[in-house]
């Protein structure tokens, strides 16, 4: 948008008098912060109104994203950005005595996400607006985050985030758009004497779902797309309502959008989770319907005009919802219905560990969803009937939704949706050839590929400015919407003086990064070590543990030889364990009691440091990535589905440390086999070993000396205060299997990492290989994962940029 500064001061003095009624001297961080977010939805206001008649007047398909998390980060700074006025409203800010980065700390980091699967979800929303795609984000309004992860005696503590305690400016609420979303009771069905059956409901809990919206900017293009978060309210009642009866009411109901991934180690747990699922679905199907119809055209052609897509298993809900509505609302025959359900629905699969394939009691939906399991059982009952006449038994009762007692996600996402994808090139072959094979056979045309990708525009512009301006300088702006661009940077790759500027924007960030562990953690670490980052979920497959075990043997080397040739390190871990999963709590736990035994231990002269920041979130990993040097990538190959922080240090020109799993493997593709550090086991190997069980975990253990010390590090007393956790992790290694191979794996990633001391010791073999890595690293942009959606599944146009 087109803002003058002095323009921008006089709007921003008259929205603090307006909101505030007070002055700019009087004015704190606080108010200045709303008063800017207010001021920004004021900017985006028109914009928002004519993107959406647009796509009414115009019939434009639109794409709606169904998530169960979304892991948008501080929007602040973003909105700006893509608003083009993030320069004027700094300068102009700072005119008037306030600092724009004070202001971006005071709005909360909301934690709507997990991990991997949320933050994609936040990337996708933002690159859809930017490529001019009508498409929208579907989700639950949290009243907590995922959880403030706290360190206690290095034990993970899990607190409350309430992200919304003073309000999010971002938001608008839309009573007038609420709908109503029924759980329990009992449904019977009546002939209508017209064709079609009409559904009874009694004694059902009536929950109303309200939306509310937050703008998606696009990048400089007059696009305002809708995030469309819901919460879950007590219907308006009546005069007779009890007192007591309507709190317990509202208690209950409330909960269902209070906080993302409830406890699920019970069963009041898992059934929440369930009702959060349905709620959110229901209201965005229904919603969706309702807006439709403004279009003034008949059902029959719903799939023309609307795209569902369905984020991993989560929202897999969507299908029976939308029949029930084809069904029962608009009274058409299961056929058609069914056929016009197929065509609206797609589904990413996001995982290849089968156990994270969503199944439900079928008794528990029956308790919760009436009507819903009436027609999750008919699908079923169908599916059996029909593709048993074209394939072999066995093959069907494998692929069935309702199976053992129990309904399969994944399998009704397939079977009801006209494409199934995959990820990463990997990810997607092992889901064909593995996982889902039995489905590829039935249904080859749905499996398709769409490799996973980050925003730039958060992920370089944003995070990294320093970066940001030499890339502008090098090569020109364009790579902000046209991020293969990039890739001219390989003509400075022999270039002293641009790779002596690249080294020269790491180490202003690595000692920014420095002096923020120092403020919030109390450590010095030394901005001249190699910062080797692995920032990730931690769950056992992404194999934190291995890291871990490789920092004992250097510190056991460095105890031993003190004048031991080794480049400072600095490793620093950011992760947070779901609360019920013990085995991680007990790694984080060990990581912790590591950092202490080897931060304080004077004999190592600081060659070794080990930090873990706490609360790992978008806004930490923006202060992390622009500093590391090496991005550890080390999940076992054929675990991780693709990952995405492996794209966003890449971008910020990190050297991958990896094996060849998930999206690591086209990494390699495109940096070169020189610009990446390779170890471990491959994906055949792994389903080798698999099969023919000759994986012995114990014989690494007594043959290896190396590996034999740091692991009888764990048992006696070497490390102290985590004597329980290191006889549980030592068992899980040597006792009971290694499930991820991580004793298999240590001396190739051992001789790994003293290939990243050798080559970072020369600094202008390092730099070159940064840069390669920043120049490569475009065509993992989102902009283009998103575009391929648009035109490959969901069948709407987009704003094509070159590839």
């Amino acid at each position: 948008m087109d803002l003058s500064k002095r323009k921008f001061k006089e709007d921003f003095k008259k929205m603090l008098t307006e909101v505030y009624s007070m002055g700019l001297k009087e004015s704190e961080a606080t108010e200045q912060f709303f008063t800017l977010g207010n001021l920004i939805r004021s900017y985006v206001a028109k914009n928002w109104s004519r993107t959406n008649q647009a796509y009414i007047e115009k019939g434009k398909k639109q794409v709606y994203y169904f998530s169960m998390e979304f892991l948008l980060g501080r929007m602040l700074k973003s909105n700006l950005l893509n608003l083009g006025i993030l320069e004027t409203v700094r300068d102009g800010l700072s005119d008037l005595g306030i600092d724009l980065e004070a202001l971006v700390q005071i709005e909360p980091d909301p934690g709507l996400g997990n991990g991997g699967l949320g933050r994609l979800a936040a990337c996708f929303i933002d690159s859809m607006a930017t490529s001019e795609i009508p498409a929208h984000g579907n989700g639950i309004r949290y009243k907590y985050g995922l959880f403030k992860q706290k360190f206690v005696n290095g034990y993970q503590v899990e607190l409350p985030e309430n992200w919304l305690q003073n309000g999010n400016v971002w938001e608008t609420r839309k009573m007038h758009a609420a709908v109503t979303v029924r759980f329990y009771g009992h449904v019977w069905l009546e002939h209508s004497g017209k064709g079609y059956l009409v559904p009874h409901y009694e004694d059902a809990q009536e929950v109303l779902a309200v939306p509310y919206d937050s703008a998606v900017i696009g990048f400089n293009n007059e696009i305002v797309n809708t995030l469309r978060l819901w919460s879950a309210e007590v219907p308006p009642q009546d005069e007779s309502t009890d007192y007591w009866s309507f709190i317990h009411q509202r208690n209950e109901i409330e909960s269902i959008s209070e906080v993302l991934y409830p406890d699920d180690s019970n069963y009041e747990g898992r059934l929440l989770r369930l009702k959060q699922e349905y709620f959110f679905v229901s209201a965005g199907v229904q919603s969706i319907i309702r807006h439709y119809k403004k279009m003034h055209l008949g059902i029959e052609h719903l799939a023309e005009k609307v795209a569902i897509h369905i984020n991993d298993t989560h929202p897999a809900l969507c299908i029976p919802e939308l029949m029930r509505i084809l069904l029962d609302e608009e009274h058409m025959d299961w056929e058609h219905a069914w056929h016009l359900t197929i065509n609206t629905m797609s589904y990413t699969n996001h995982t290849i560990m089968t156990e994270a394939m969503e199944k439900w009691p079928i008794e528990m939906i029956q308790t919760l969803l009436p009507r819903i399991v009436q027609i999750i059982c008919e699908i079923d009952r169908r599916y059996v009937m029909e593709m048993g006449r074209l394939f072999d038994t066995d093959l069907i009762q494998s692929t069935r939704i309702v199976e053992g007692g129990h309904v399969r996600m994944a399998h009704m996402a397939i079977i009801g949706s006209h494409s199934i994808n995959g990820v990463a090139q990997l990810h997607t072959n092992i889901l064909k050839e593995k996982v889902l094979h039995p489905f590829y056979l039935i249904y080859p045309s749905k499996f398709n590929n769409k490799t996973n990708g980050i925003t730039q525009r958060r992920w370089l512009m944003l995070a990294n400015e320093p970066l940001r301006h030499l890339i502008d300088r090098k090569i020109g702006n364009e790579w902000a919407t046209m991020p293969t661009e990039l890739k001219m940077l390989k003509a400075f790759r022999e270039d002293k003086r641009t790779l002596q500027e690249l080294a020269e924007v790491k180490r202003q960030n690595k000692v920014r990064f420095a002096r923020f562990v120092e403020e919030s953690m109390g450590l010095e670490i030394n901005p001249e070590a190699i910062f080797d980052v692995q920032i990730k979920r931690l769950h056992a497959y992404k194999r934190q543990l291995l890291n871990l075990l490789h920092i004992l043997s250097l510190y056991f080397k460095l105890k031993e030889h003190p004048e031991a040739d080794l480049h400072p390190r600095v490793f620093i871990f950011g992760a947070k364990a779901a609360p019920s999963y013990t085995y991680a709590k007990q790694i984080i736990k060990l990581i912790n009691s590591v950092a202490e035994l080897i931060n304080h231990d004077p004999d190592i002269h600081d060659k070794l440091k080990l930090v873990f920041v706490e609360n790992y979130g978008v806004s930490l990993a923006e202060r992390i990535i622009p500093a590391a040097d090496v991005s550890e990538q080390i999940s076992l190959a054929s675990k991780e589905a693709s990952g995405t922080s492996n794209m966003k240090l890449m971008l910020n020109g990190a050297v991958t440390l990896a094996t060849l799993d998930g999206a690591n493997v086209e990494i390699r593709e495109h940096v070169g086999e020189d610009n990446i550090v390779l170890f471990g086991l491959r994906t055949d190997e792994v389903y080798h070993y698999y099969k023919d069980g000759t994986y012995h975990a114990h014989d690494y253990y007594e043959k290896n000396q190396v590996l034999h010390r740091v692991l009888n590090a764990l048992i006696d007393g070497t490390i102290p205060g985590a004597e329980a956790e290191g006889y549980a992790i030592f068992d899980s290694l040597v006792r009971y299997g290694d499930e991820y191979f991580v004793l298999r794996d240590f001396d190739d990633y051992a001789a790994a990492q003293e290939r990243i001391d050798r080559l970072y010791r020369d600094s202008l073999i390092w730099q070159k290989m940064a840069l390669i890595n920043i120049a490569s690293a475009g065509i993992f942009s989102s902009d283009y994962t998103v575009q391929q959606y648009a035109s490959q599944i969901w069948d709407v146009s987009s704003k094509v940029h070159r590839i």
